[in-house]
């Protein structure tokens, strides 16, 4: 019980420093245990980086592991670290953006809205539209990091985007999953969103979002995101769909009822055919699709 409140009055970096020394091993031993530079938990250790979130890293199952401490000691003490050192940098106002970042996202953005975006950030520095698309990036980057944090080859295959080793790769990671709008830097920039990042664009009358993603690291289809309510009527029609309408030879014989019952049907992400609405206006007129209803309007056909 002693020793759990004597930790608990100390943080992470005091009790990995003790128990280094109770095993005779050294900091160069704990980062290849851990598998990340020299350097890194040098910082780590003096302080000089706040330890990452125990929920984003496997830094700590790795370390515990290593220096012969429960699972759960480390991430739970740095945890607390974090809280308090969090705290403290409440008090002062953000810091602005980098330029450099600025330049990155700007030219990320579609040529045809790029210069009216940069008139905005300009007009209005780190304002509501600055911050909006940045925090958008950096969410569905995070997103695609967090899914490969445990694939060493994709970590391998962006390191060598980036120009660094597989250690100072996970270094990298570990303090970009970390960071937020307020902190992002260029390291950041230049390790994750722009390798990651092929383009974005934003309407600039719902402030809409777009995010198309580099193929070659990052799968699946752009990412939209919408900050309006829309109701059902005015979701954006899919494009197999509008194909579909395009295409006389599928959609001619369709009644104005049966185009908006297809017009209405959700996928979940997936995207369907032309074909696939042509198959689904003839189930809706095949009888033998559905049933007919002999119920008198307002009885309960269930037996008493």
């Amino acid at each position: 019980m002693q020793l759990i409140l004597l930790e608990a009055m100390v943080d992470v970096c005091l009790v990995i420093k003790r128990r280094l020394e109770e095993l005779g091993l050294e900091q160069k031993d704990l980062a290849t245990a851990a598998r990340v530079t020299e350097s890194y938990i040098s910082q780590l250790l003096a302080r000089k980086k706040l330890p990452p979130a125990p929920d984003r890293t496997d830094i700590y199952e790795k370390m515990a592991k290593f220096l012969k401490l429960p699972s759960d000691r480390l991430a739970k003490l740095a945890e607390h670290q974090r809280r308090e050192e969090l705290k403290k940098g409440l008090a002062g106002p953000p810091a602005p953006m980098f330029a450099e970042i600025r330049e990155l996202i700007l030219r990320k953005c579609a040529a045809d809205k790029a210069q009216q975006v940069r008139l905005i950030f300009e007009k209005q520095p780190f304002g509501e539209l600055e911050r909006l698309v940045t925090q958008k990036l950096l969410d569905v980057v995070k997103k695609v990091v967090k899914e490969e944090l445990n694939s060493e080859n994709w970590l391998h295959l962006v390191a060598r985007l980036a120009g660094r080793s597989y250690e100072q790769m996970r270094v990298t990671l570990l303090e970009f999953l970390d960071t937020d709008v307020f902190s992002l830097s260029p390291e950041n920039c230049v390790s994750f969103l722009d390798p990651l990042i092929e383009s974005w664009d934003v309407d600039l009358t719902t402030f809409g979002m777009e995010i198309v993603l580099n193929r070659r690291i990052a799968s699946g289809d752009p990412r939209k995101f919408a900050f309006v309510e829309t109701g059902p009527g005015q979701l954006e029609p899919e494009p197999g769909f509008k194909e579909f309408l395009k295409d006389r030879s599928l959609s001619g014989t369709a009644t104005t009822e049966e185009i908006e019952l297809l017009k209405k049907l959700t996928f979940n992400g997936k995207r369907p055919t032309s074909l696939y609405y042509y198959r689904e206006l003839q189930s809706l007129r095949d009888p033998l699709h559905f049933r007919a209803d002999h119920r008198p309007p307002g009885k309960n056909s269930g037996r008493k």
